[in-house]
């Protein structure tokens, strides 16, 4: 994907309100991939358990077939640039709406533990293309002055793909009795929650036919007038030919984007694809995914309602007060909140509950932490991963980075376990120093993208 939309040109209106809700819908439908994103991620909790005693797996094993979609979503990530600029953005959006089908009723059937472990893997390729492609084709069609707010909505979609596993769950736990291996209707409550997954699937498919291509792939294929008129759908009264024209000459500048693009520089890589790297690391090392203030289902789903207020605080002000002020607050956050919760883990003795007081303070913390990530750095990176990469290489560095994403991911989720038991207080401490840590690298490495268009980063 080697390009986004332009600037409006001097004097026309970014996106005047009568197409304003057209671009959301199109953003929203985008984002169905971030919100089966989300749910994949998620679901598989309420169902490790049931899977554990299916197929008679260690705790450790158990672990490794739910992290392994985490592999192929860095698989799914390093394609789908590349695919999107042969086959445009919308093909690739139907075949992750495929591929999650298919992984959602083959892990809903599976007659082993390799069996269900490869679906996983499959799942997690097309989370992987997703969490590309949706981030960069909503910052292809948002006008400028309302991109951070409209690409916030892949974070967003993601955090309620969360919240509605979590349900999803909860529901069909009830209706097996409270048992992960209950029957209903002669499929075990398990089998039933990763299998439901088709439902949203199909919607992301089907969405996926009702909205246009990006206005780039179109003028990069000749398409020139299906391209302007999804430019005047999405930014209104302004000069077709004149963008049509701005946009072709950017393009002409421009070329495909590989990943030997991205060679060079000090340490192997440019620079800009390191802060690219670091960021999508930085998001993952501060224990997100890993860290939750109780198993129960009440507080799991507490945590996901925070993580959706944190979501539009930050749809709200990332387009006033920039990308740079929001991962900056949240940095500072997280690392308190963290700190806080290895000062309360620190008077846990063996399995006894914790002091009180404690408990209280390590409560707290868990929470203000997901509320500290979730309005800066949950949604920070997905915009600036929509920005920061100058159009030559934007293709090939995006899915550099989300792949480094995907693969931190996968390394903090099979490390906690074993990093929990040996003394969960230090590993919040660690998790604090990678927050505090990300401060200097946001004051030093990181550029501000709000307002600017897409050219102007490159």
């Amino acid at each position: 994907m080697t390009s986004t939309a332009q600037a409006p040109q001097q004097g026309a209106k970014a996106a005047p309100p009568e197409h304003l809700g057209h671009v959301v819908f199109i953003t929203a439908a985008a984002a169905m991939g971030g919100f089966l994103f989300g749910y994949d991620s998620s679901v598989i909790n309420g169902a490790n358990g049931g899977i554990q005693a299916r197929f008679e797996l260690s705790s450790g094993a158990t672990g490794t077939v739910a992290a392994c979609a985490l592999l192929g979503s860095a698989v799914g990530a390093a394609l789908a640039g590349r695919i999107a600029d042969r086959i445009g953005r919308i093909r690739v959006m139907q075949i992750a709406a495929v591929l999650f089908a298919v992984s959602a009723v083959g892990s809903g059937l599976p007659f082993a533990a390799w069996d269900l472990a490869a679906w996983r893997v499959l799942g997690g390729i097309a989370i992987g293309m997703a969490s590309v492609i949706g981030p960069a084709y909503i910052a292809e069609v948002a006008p400028p002055a309302y991109r951070g707010r409209l690409a916030s909505f892949q974070q967003a979609a993601i955090v309620i793909g969360i919240a509605v596993s979590q349900l999803v769950n909860w529901a069909i736990l009830n209706m097996a009795d409270g048992e992960e291996r209950g029957e209903i209707a002669g499929i075990e409550a398990w089998q039933w929650m990763l299998g439901v997954m088709v439902v949203p699937a199909v919607i992301y498919g089907l969405l996926s036919f009702a909205i246009p291509e990006s206005p780039r792939f179109l003028i990069s294929v000749g398409r020139v007038d299906d391209a302007k008129k999804v430019l005047a759908d999405v930014e209104g009264d302004i000069n077709l030919d004149a963008r049509v024209a701005e946009i072709d000459e950017a393009m002409r500048s421009d070329h495909k984007s590989t990943f030997r693009d991205l060679l060079g520089g000090r340490f192997g890589l440019l620079p800009i694809v390191w802060i690219g790297i670091g960021l999508s690391v930085f998001q993952q090392l501060v224990g997100i995914n890993v860290i939750d203030p109780s198993s129960s289902f009440f507080y799991s789903f507490e945590t996901s309602i925070i993580n959706i207020i944190g979501t539009v605080i930050a749809m709200i002000f990332v387009d006033r007060i920039g990308r740079k002020p929001l991962a900056l607050i949240g940095s500072i956050g997280m690392g308190v909140s963290l700190a806080l919760a290895a000062w309360s883990f620190s008077y846990q003795n063996g399995n006894d509950p914790l002091p009180t007081a404690q408990g209280v303070v390590a409560l707290i913390a868990a929470n203000a932490f997901v509320l500290f990530f979730a309005l800066s750095w949950g949604v920070v990176v997905w915009v600036m991963l929509g920005e920061v990469f100058p159009n030559k290489i934007r293709a090939a560095a995006l899915g550099v980075a989300a792949s480094a994403q995907w693969i931190a991911n996968w390394a903090i989720t099979i490390t906690f376990p074993d990093l929990a038991e040996w003394n969960l207080s230090l590993t919040y401490v660690m998790y604090a120093v990678f927050a505090f840590l990300s401060i200097p690298f946001i004051l030093k490495f990181l550029p501000e993208t709000k307002g600017k268009t897409l050219e102007e980063m490159g």
